[in-house]
């Protein structure tokens, strides 16, 4: 199991001290560095400004909102940014959900399987550059001919000839339906929430997706990229007060990470067992009482959600993860100082 440096997206203002933790994570030895998106900053340009120091370390985005680009223009981003770091891109994509896409995007959100599907192959189209790219999909169609066009779409190639073809692509899916897709088209998995006591409820899905005639990859060479918080404490106080701190993040994303008719990643919760802690919290959440819906998180969930602890049950922790079939820990670390420190532990 590799390690993953997850800057995530930024909040109100740019963070400081990136460029040294990106810098730090490959001197000490991490696989991969990612940045994600939702409404404010995108993903490519800080691993494009941050990695550009860098040598080594892989530049993955995690993730991608596909309705913010059309799939030829996140191949452009992925082929640009791929020559520039010699070859060190992994593009990690995602439909969001529909308050982003239709609320932020002005897009529909329908049928997000189905588009998700006419991504990949139009993007591995653009990167393999055997011929002008095509699409015949209703979602994405190419040349388009749709209502308002000229008839003048002509199908090109990319003038730049990619560097490489075979761009890993992950996936971020979260139901029963789209993880087992993400096992069929993709190279890798970016679960949401993925811990060692609910990875048993995804193998069913993921081997179905290995089972599907012409799927990419079997379980054997499939990446799955969990993210998670690690932190070594030095007594149960501490990590009762870093759990405490945890606590928040979960309960916007069980309750207010989505409209209530639509919160995938509430479902998730109801999956993992949390159905009427589920409902309470997003409840509580929608209705404006956000303290109240996070003090109804138990110290259980955050806990299994992370790995935080004193050196041996954080070592424990890890290594379940990895047990799971975990090939990559992506993990949230605020400093150059923690990032040595996990470093040296888990050499």
């Amino acid at each position: 199991m590799r390690l993953g440096l997850q800057l995530g997206y930024w909040g109100a203002q740019p963070p400081e001290g990136v460029g040294e933790r990106v810098r730090a994570a490959e001197a000490a030895g991490f696989d991969a560095v990612f940045a994600a998106e939702a409404w404010g900053s995108d993903a490519f340009t800080p691993l494009a400004w941050w990695g550009r120091e860098t040598t080594r370390i892989r530049l993955g985005t995690s993730i991608v909102q596909m309705s913010g680009r059309t799939p030829t223009s996140i191949a452009m981003h992925a082929l640009t940014l791929d020559h520039l770091s010699g070859g060190r891109v992994v593009l990690g994509m995602g439909v969001s959900g529909p308050q982003v896409v239709e609320g932020w995007y002005g897009q529909p959100f329908e049928k997000p399987l189905a588009r998700t599907r006419e991504v990949v192959d139009i993007v591995r189209q653009v990167l393999r550059r055997e011929g002008p790219v095509t699409n015949d999909g209703p979602h994405h169609p190419l040349p388009y001919r749709g209502p308002g066009a000229t008839g003048l779409g002509k199908p090109l190639k990319p003038i730049v000839h990619p560097l490489r073809a075979d761009v890993p692509i992950w996936l971020g899916a979260e139901g029963p339906r789209n993880v087992a897709q993400t096992a069929e088209i993709a190279d890798g998995w970016i679960p949401i929430f993925y811990t060692p006591r609910s990875a048993e409820m995804y193998r069913p899905w993921l081997d179905e997706g290995f089972a599907r005639p012409g799927a990419r990859r079997t379980r054997d060479d499939f990446e799955i990229a969990a993210t998670c918080h690690l932190q070594v404490v030095a007594d149960a106080d501490e990590k009762a007060r870093v759990l405490d701190a945890l606590r928040p993040v979960v309960s916007l994303y069980m309750g207010g990470m989505g409209a209530k008719e639509a919160n995938f990643h509430n479902q998730v919760f109801v999956r993992m067992g949390y159905e009427s802690l589920a409902r309470e919290v997003q409840e509580l959440y929608l209705g404006g009482e956000k303290d109240r819906a996070t003090a109804l998180v138990p110290d259980e969930l955050v806990d299994d959600m992370h790995i935080v602890g004193e050196r041996g049950e954080v070592l424990e922790k890890v290594a379940a993860w990895e047990a799971t079939g975990v090939t990559t820990l992506m993990l949230s670390l605020g400093s150059v100082e923690e990032i040595d420190r996990v470093a040296a532990l888990l050499a």
